[in-house]
């Protein structure tokens, strides 16, 4: 394992010193084709700036600039135990030194990424369809896959590189649209400059201007696939059940559901790539994942053994010959056996489609309101009056709120809050920033529904609290006012 990291830094390095040549020559070309051969540094250190810029942001914010794209909501174990053991039966297996957040995109399709360039701060981002529809081996070989991007450094490495391609493009862009936008006057500057703009420089520089954003991408993408493979392999190892990620491989690549918020930026960090499921193409060599029938194919061609050297074999069979894995990885034979399958299933089906469903409302905070005709009515966020009808039968329903046990019965913890108001106490309790207003008070009390399910209910806060379930717990604490809730069962 530690030969393989070690061998990923330094083909990291390497490559990231090949990406910074590249940026760097391109900024000194361009700034002497546009103002001169005296402006080559100054162009140098423009490049240099661009690209600092963009590191600073992704390094100390990236991260949750992509999990704010995707739309995820961070989760605890309540949402969904399963999940949330995987997860940590995983963080254990690869070593990792701190809990992953875990984070749900609250959409019916199949897929999984992973943020973070610490493995002391990472972050594994599920959809609600992954969860609900792929049984625990499955799920345990995903979760495997995006954690071994972090044990082995890929996130820090991809981070740095996607942060050079950008970098040359932008540089690239903003040089080819200044020519062809002012060509003339370019020539005119470059020439009073001291011939920076004669026409072998601007040849020159245009034509590295068109080529380095190609070559760079390329090689990112090439580096992108072959760290595709290195995962599956890690995750073959740490699961010992090389099947799981295969079948879920299988599933994630067939489904044809859409992501809710896929765009370009989002796409190269899935397990999947959406937007090329399947085998691939003439767009081979611009594609940041290999075919997806390949790496099921070696996943399967493993045999009896989960070790580096096996997936090696495995890989040479299905791709020819080729060096994967660092030969240091190769010398020893670990004794990794593949291990039985789990007797964990998932439902499929309509009852899969429904649980998945379910879970992507709860986590884009729908309210859930079990009407006796049997509707399950699902209330959106935006939703502020306090009473709503049945779509099918008319009865008109509330949303739950968590009860006060008091010495003269039950009162609602809404009638309490105002009956402090009333009395001129301060009542801070609707306000939208978490505060630990509600640790000192009493504890409120919520009764779960008989029919089971999701539940929705609010707190003397006004914020909404959800029950998976899962959850068997006999309290939780409000998310905005650190309230003890007790929650009885039916």
């Amino acid at each position: 394992m530690w030969e393989l990291i070690r061998a990923n830094k330094r083909k990291s390095v390497f490559l990231v010193l090949i990406m910074g040549i590249v940026l760097v020559g391109l900024g000194y070309v361009i700034a002497v084709a546009w103002m001169g051969s005296e402006a080559g540094m100054a162009g140098i250190a423009m490049a240099m700036m661009i690209w600092a810029i963009m590191a600073v942001v992704s390094f100390y914010g990236g991260d949750r600039i992509l999990i704010t794209m995707s739309g995820a909501q961070k989760v605890d174990r309540s949402v969904n135990p399963r999940l949330w053991n995987v997860v940590e039966e995983m963080k254990i297996s690869a070593g990792l030194p701190a809990m992953p957040e875990v984070y749900i995109i609250p959409t019916r399709a199949m897929n999984a990424y992973a943020t973070g360039i610490r493995p002391e701060r990472c972050a594994v981002v599920v959809t609600a369809g992954l969860v609900e529809r792929l049984n625990r081996d499955e799920l345990q070989g995903v979760i495997a896959h995006e954690l071994s991007h972090i044990l082995n450094r890929d996130l820090l490495f991809m981070t740095l590189a996607s942060v050079f391609v950008g970098s040359v493009v932008i540089i690239s862009q903003v040089f080819l649209r200044g020519t062809f936008l002012g060509v003339g006057s370019v020539r005119g500057r470059g020439s009073r400059r001291g011939g920076g703009g004669h026409p072998a420089f601007l040849i020159i520089a245009l034509l590295a201007a068109i080529l380095a954003p190609i070559m760079v991408r390329l090689m990112y993408f090439a580096v992108s696939r072959r760290r595709e493979y290195l995962a599956d392999a890690t995750a073959a190892r740490l699961t010992r059940y090389p099947e799981g990620l295969a079948s879920a491989l299988e599933k994630i690549g067939g489904d044809a559901a859409p992501m809710a918020k896929d765009n370009k930026v989002l796409a190269p960090l899935y397990i999947v790539n959406p937007a090329r499921r399947g085998t691939m193409n003439l767009h081979a060599m611009s594609s940041t994942h290999p075919a997806t029938a390949e790496r099921i194919k070696i996943l399967r061609s493993l045999g009896t053994g989960c070790h580096y050297k096996a997936y090696q074999q495995a890989f040479n069979a299905v791709k020819g010959k080729g060096r994967l894995l660092p030969a240091s990885a190769l010398k020893s034979i670990e004794a990794v056996s593949v291990r039985q399958a789990s007797s964990d299933k998932t439902p499929v089906g309509i009852g899969a489609a429904r649980a998945a469903g379910d879970l992507a409302y709860a986590v884009g905070q729908y309210a859930f309101i079990a009407c006796a005709c049997g509707l399950r009515i699902k209330v959106p966020p935006e939703y502020k009056e306090k009473t709503l009808n049945c779509p099918r039968c008319h009865r008109e329903h509330t949303v739950p709120v968590a009860a006060l046990a008091t010495a003269a019965g039950v009162l609602t913890a809404l009638d309490s809050a105002k009956k402090k108001a009333a009395a001129g106490q301060a009542a801070a309790t609707t306000a939208d920033e978490p505060s630990e207003a509600g640790r000192d008070m009493p504890p409120l009390q919520h009764r779960r529904s008989p029919e089971g399910g999701w539940e929705a209910f609010k707190c003397s806060c006004g914020n909404q609290l959800q029950l998976s379930p899962y959850f068997r717990g006999d309290h939780l604490t409000c998310t905005r006012c650190c309230r003890r809730i007790d929650i009885l069962q039916p």
